[in-house]
């Protein structure tokens, strides 16, 4: 895989904000459900050119959606899903960042 099709977006969030100010610079990304940490570490160090040192990878599930305008005469009309996807968080080395993140 490319590292282009393995890092899909940057996840960015207050909690997100918070994990890159601190000491240990920590980035979260939206990855490719077929990656690994070995893979997203490579295509980190790639694309920004920095020594990732750790990656934590989750599967985080889909939500169940509710659309009570359409459900109100059937039960299940208006339910629905978001879709799975998977979350990778990056620790860089320490004096390390990615300037991309720091402008925005």
């Amino acid at each position: 895989m490319d590292s282009n099709e393995i890092i899909i977006e940057p996840v960015l969030t207050e909690k997100t904000n918070l994990l890159r100010e601190g000491e240990g610079k920590t980035y979260v990304f939206k990855v490719s459900k077929k990656a690994n940490k070995i893979m997203v570490m490579r295509a980190v160090s790639d694309l920004f050119k920095v020594r990732p040192v750790g990656c934590r990878i989750i599967n985080v599930r889909g939500k169940v959606r509710h659309n009570r305008a359409i459900s109100k005469n059937s039960f299940r009309r208006g339910l629905g899903r978001t879709a799975a996807w998977k979350k990778a968080m990056v620790t860089l080395e320490k004096g390390q960042s990615i300037d991309a993140f720091e402008g925005a």
